[in-house]
């Protein structure tokens, strides 16, 4: 955790800048790039820094709400990572996304709902290739980049909210405070703006750490929360993993010549412990196979052949699995992701970033830059590459039409997550899973517990990755107000619905585009509540709040249909031995489909290689006693009927089978008798799948004392 000023830089990456003191027009709306002759001071109501999609969506409400505003954007681009490439909606069920945020998708839909917006392909093409909405007065999830910012600048328009391009806070000295409260900021070149309330919606957290806001950067252990899948996470990291062995060093074989570009030296840490280390950033590629409106892979200027050495190590031990995930966008357009072992994510190439200066975030993008560039030339064009898959990425090529005035590569960088507020609520991963909820919802968040990977480290003379975890199978959930806004004596006059008070694993739930609309807006809301009333942000009416949020729009409580949330082993009775520390024979997968498991998720034989897998329960008993052995496991109609069960006893092996497409009751789990055990490892439960008759599923075994009086 840090705390105080800081010299910082945001994500934008420009090739073209506009000329110093020039002042556009967007349909109505005053827009403005920093001069040096603008130094008077400026004051407004309500001050937006950062013009993300939540900086949009704030500075949008704020002026519906009468308040005068203003719009600061450090580049020359609105929306973020919405207008940046990121055309593929994730949110995870969107009946969760409410209030202006559904609006801007309804917008969208209007646009491709007229015929001259496809150029490119029907709408009845994409729909069939995407197994999309095509087109229509509803929403629309899928865009491209420019219709986006069209939309965001049409919105801001709309209600002649001025926008300020090319503004960035100055480095010493952008926070000028008057006891707990926001007086000015002060942007390089001298300009001074005044508010009575500020929002911060950069994906950095800039105003908020320059502010003296507590914060944190890194991941927590799982200690400090009581989560199980912050921190260090080898275990849960199965996706975008290596499938083959690959050698990590510069000659192969020879650890004494050093590791390749991208892998660390050193393990990865103790489980489940904290560090400084953030998940890895990437650029989301606009890209398409339209002949006259591709342009070529480009090999950057600092090209490196060995930074990808590993990945034509990984191709020639036998994983052809092509390395990117692009989802389609309309006009045979794509918002390209991260995909498999290697691929656009730059992994442990960013830790600096949420903290750096100027100088040192501008070197760590442009290495983004680069090696992302470079990525793509090599799979295109390199003879080691697999002829199949370098065809392929030879078919796809930077949208022409795209990000013009920056040699068609997007112009903001995927900053996952940086720094993260601390105030008085933190939302965690019993948020998340529904084992907690709070009473002051600001808006719902739906989509999966997602992390990156990490790092990339050695294990055993192989390259491994560390850090991805993807646990979902919860019901939206609510985000607290008291989470986007600070500690009162820290400040009472600043909202942060980006970079909001969570942990590292529920952040990865909540860093959804439409959820920074969400909060962008119930945080403009506060703002205006907070001015009308004269009050603090934390002294908001919170009965005020919820009725102009929910007349605006705004869905606050999930009332669809409820998952169970997973079974936390340190709250259930007896000795509980998790499949995680199960000892496997075989290669298990872990799964989250049926829900009510234990723990992180439950593995399952995906109904192959049978006879050759089995996973051995060992608990530990403090003393001799009598206990009854629970097996715990998710029924469905694809499992199997005859799953053997050993138990060992002090009075020896018993054999039980188990009917796992049966219903386990309501508490989970089924029993298969009661034993005695001696004290220490005396015995085990023993699960195979052996002339099993469909999938057979491992999740946990509970012991559970019965020969003592109130157990």
């Amino acid at each position: 955790m840090t705390k105080g000023p800081r010299s910082f830089l945001t994500a934008t990456v420009m090739i073209l800048a506009c000329a110093s003191g020039a002042t556009l027009t967007v349909e109505g709306a005053e827009v403005e790039s920093s001069s040096v002759e603008g130094r008077q001071n400026s004051e407004y109501d309500v001050i937006v820094y950062g013009g993300t999609s939540g900086g949009v969506v704030a500075a949008v409400q704020a002026a519906s709400m009468g308040k005068s505003v203003l719009l600061i954007e450090p580049g020359r681009h609105i929306g973020g990572l919405s207008s940046g490439g990121l055309g593929a909606t994730d949110i995870g069920n969107k009946a969760a996304i409410g209030g202006l945020s559904r609006a801007f998708y309804r917008s969208l839909g209007t646009h491709y709902a007229d015929e001259n917006a496809w150029v490119h392909e029907s709408p009845g093409d994409f729909a069939k290739n995407s197994r999309s909405r095509p087109s229509g007065k509803q929403e629309m999830w899928k865009f491209e980049p420019h219709v986006a910012e069209k939309t965001f600048q049409n919105m801001l328009a709309a209600k002649k909210v001025p926008i300020r391009y090319d503004t960035r806070l100055d480095l010493q000295s952008g926070v000028e405070l008057d006891g707990s409260r926001i007086d000015s900021i002060v942007m390089e070149g001298g300009s001074r703006f005044r508010a009575k309330v500020f929002i911060d919606a950069t994906y950095e957290g800039d105003l908020m750490a320059l502010a003296g806001i507590s914060y944190h950067v890194g991941r927590e252990a799982n200690a400090t929360y009581g989560e199980t899948l912050n921190g260090v996470q080898t275990i849960n990291a199965v996706h975008h993993q290596f499938t083959v062995p690959v050698d990590p060093y510069r000659r192969r074989g020879d650890p004494s010549s050093g590791l390749l570009p991208g892998v660390a030296a050193g393990g990865p840490g103790d489980e489940g412990a904290g560090d400084h280390r953030v998940q890895a950033y990437c650029f989301r590629m606009c890209t398409t196979d339209v002949v006259e409106n591709r342009v070529p892979w480009k090999k950057p200027d600092g090209y490196n052949a060995e930074r990808y050495e590993l990945l034509l190590r990984n191709f020639e031990a036998g994983d052809h699995r092509v390395p990117w995930n692009p989802l389609l966008m309309p006009n045979r357009k794509t918002d390209v992701n991260n995909n498999y072992a290697i691929s656009t994510d730059n992994i442990g190439m960013n830790y600096d970033y949420p903290d750096a200066d100027y100088v040192r975030r501008e070197e760590i993008i442009h290495e983004h830059l680069v090696y992302q560039q470079g990525l793509m030339w090599t799979l295109a064009n390199h003879s080691r590459v697999p002829e199949k898959i370098r065809n392929q990425f030879q078919l796809w090529g930077p949208a022409k039409d795209e990000f013009v005035d920056n040699d068609h590569w997007p112009h903001q960088l995927y900053i996952r997550e940086a720094r993260r507020m601390i105030s008085d609520y933190v939302m965690t991963q019993h948020e998340c899973q529904g084992r907690r909820t709070v009473d002051d919802a600001v808006g719902l968040a739906a989509y999966t517990m997602d992390s990156h990977n990490i790092q990339r480290y050695v294990k055993d003379g192989q390259a491994i990755n560390e850090g991805d975890v993807q646990v979902g199978g919860f019901s939206p959930y609510a985000i607290s107000y008291r989470s986007i806004r600070p500690k009162k004596a820290e400040c009472s006059n600043l909202l942060v619905p980006v970079c909001l008070s969570a942990s590292h694993i529920a952040y990865g739930s909540i860093r959804m585009e439409p959820v920074f609309m969400v909060l962008g807006q119930s945080a403009a809301t506060a703002a205006c509540l907070a001015i009308d009333a004269d009050v603090a942000v934390q002294d908001v009416s919170y009965s005020s709040l919820r009725e102009r949020m929910l007349a605006d729009g705004q869905i606050l409580e999930w009332t669809g249909p409820k998952r169970l949330p997973p079974l936390d082993p340190k709250t259930m009775p007896g000795i509980v031995v998790d499949d995680r520390d199960a000892e496997l024979t075989g290669t298990w997968t872990p799964s989250r489909s049926v829900g009510n498991y234990v723990g992180t998720a439950y593995l399952h034989d995906k109904n192959e290689n049978k006879g050759a897998m089995r996973a051995v329960f060992r608990p530990k008993f403090s003393r001799v006693g009598r206990y009854e052995v629970r097996v715990y496991y998710t029924p469905n109609p694809n499992r199997a009927t005859n799953v053997p069960v050993t138990v060992e006893s002090s009075s020896g092996a018993v054999e039980r089978r188990l009917d796992q497409r049966r219903r386990a009751g309501k508490r989970g789990f089924v029993s298969i008798g009661t034993y005695e055990f001696a004290a220490g490892r005396s015995g085990s439960v023993t699960i195979s799948n052996a002339k099993t008759d469909g999938h057979v599923i491992i999740d946990a075994v509970q012991f559970v004392r019965v020969d003592e009086p109130g157990k």
